[in-house]
């Protein structure tokens, strides 16, 4: 679902006036230390929002903005600084993609399937991305196997199964993306099913958990892989078990 802009920068400006510092409103108090508008519990319960608008508008932003030393002064600093960055990227996106030359689609890691997303969530965060699409297949492979039932098998051997063109056996229930016909459609979209998810285990999965010493992914080619595990989640979600 695309981004409230109007919602969002509303909140994103509630949360920075209550953060704003502000001197103690009796003058005679000299030494008297700073404080924000808001509360407390003002301030905690707007970032509750609007810390999950900056994960959407900026995934990385408890990492990518610095936190500095006047943290000392407001603890809030840096969720200030990425919300003023986010308040930035929600207003003028649009133009900024214009003059540069770039208005293509745009993929959002948060806008993927949740089996996908939330498994890689936390790790992605954190700026660790190649583990963040490994978590994510783990998550679809989990899911999959409550999905059929089946503890027996995992990964590659387990969607090879479930996508096979094969009737059910005892105990090895089907996915269908489609109901059996007999059409050469029918085979062509559950043999391709089984190969794309062998491809984003074999040449995904395993590369990015198996390895040692590999660097880290580029965003964006993580955001291509994560990508790739979500049309997996889709299609195994919206599957039907045949028994």
């Amino acid at each position: 679902m695309a981004i409230d802009v109007e919602w969002a920068r509303s909140e994103i400006a509630n949360f920075l006036v209550l953060t704003t510092m502000r001197s103690p409103s009796d003058p005679s108090f000299i030494s008297f230390p700073m404080t924000t508008f808001g509360s407390d519990e003002e301030i905690v319960a707007s970032a509750q929002v609007v810390e999950q608008i900056l994960d959407r508008v900026i995934p990385t932003w408890r990492t990518s903005v610095p936190s500095e030393d006047n943290e000392l002064v407001n603890r809030w600093c840096q969720h200030r600084e990425a919300a003023q960055r986010a308040d930035v990227t929600l207003r003028r996106d649009a133009e900024i993609r214009k003059h540069l030359g770039d208005e293509a689609p745009q993929l959002s890691a948060s806008t993927m399937h949740p089996w996908a997303w939330e498994g890689a969530r936390a790790l992605w965060q954190s700026g660790h991305f190649r583990e963040a699409v490994t978590a994510a297949a783990r998550k679809v492979n989990a899911e999959t196997q409550n999905k059929v039932e089946r503890r027996d098998a995992g990964e590659t051997p387990l969607f090879l199964n479930v996508f096979s063109k094969d009737s059910p056996k005892p105990g090895q229930p089907r996915l269908r993306l489609m109901a059996d016909d007999g059409s050469d459609t029918f085979k062509s979209v559950h043999r391709g099913a089984a190969a794309f998810a062998e491809g984003c285990f074999a040449a995904i999965r395993n590369p990015n958990s198996h390895e040692d010493g590999l660097p880290e992914l580029p965003e964006h080619e993580a955001l291509e892989q994560l990508a790739a595990i979500s049309v997996l989640a889709r299609w195994v979600d919206s599957a039907t078990v045949e028994r």
